[in-house]
């Protein structure tokens, strides 16, 4: 089972950007705990950082037919990001929302996300876990939908 990971514009400063709300763990860090419970899980991770929203999108329709789930930290996207929250939408498997930060403690205009309706869920607040969480989440949905699948 192959989950896709994709983490959204200035992702790529964790670690050094506003450590006083995403703390101080690198996206190399985070991808690392990721690539370790993927193991645990028995799921291969296929992952991309992008500061350009296309890149993001053509990485899920590269992989709309051999991806069973995704988790996307859409960021600074996650308020702007139409084509994005279309991509999402178009793709056959379940697709997790995640953020570092809880976006109803931050500046008004973040707390609403337009990603949200295109998704299964969303987690968020809890620094490194909302990731790993939500990779939990996303292979338990996957294989729910693959033994449905098998039964029918």
């Amino acid at each position: 089972m192959k989950i896709l990971v994709l983490h959204g514009p200035n992702l790529n400063l964790f670690g050094r950007r506003e450590p006083h709300i995403y703390g101080t763990t690198t996206l190399a860090q985070i991808d690392d705990m990721l690539a370790k419970l993927a193991g645990e899980l028995g799921v291969t991770l296929a992952t991309l950082q992008s500061n350009h929203e296309g890149a993001l999108i053509d990485f899920l329709h590269e992989h709309i037919d051999s991806a069973q789930g995704a988790l996307v930290n859409p960021a600074g996207l996650t308020q702007h990001g139409v084509p994005l929250h279309d991509a999402i939408k178009a793709m056959p498997f379940p697709v997790v929302e995640v953020h570092m930060s809880n976006l109803a403690t931050r500046e008004p205009w973040r707390h609403h996300s337009i990603i949200s309706p295109a998704v299964k869920g969303t987690i968020q607040g809890f620094g490194p876990r909302s990731y790993l969480q939500g990779l939990r989440v996303v292979t338990d949905i996957a294989l729910e939908a693959q033994a449905l699948a098998a039964q029918n």
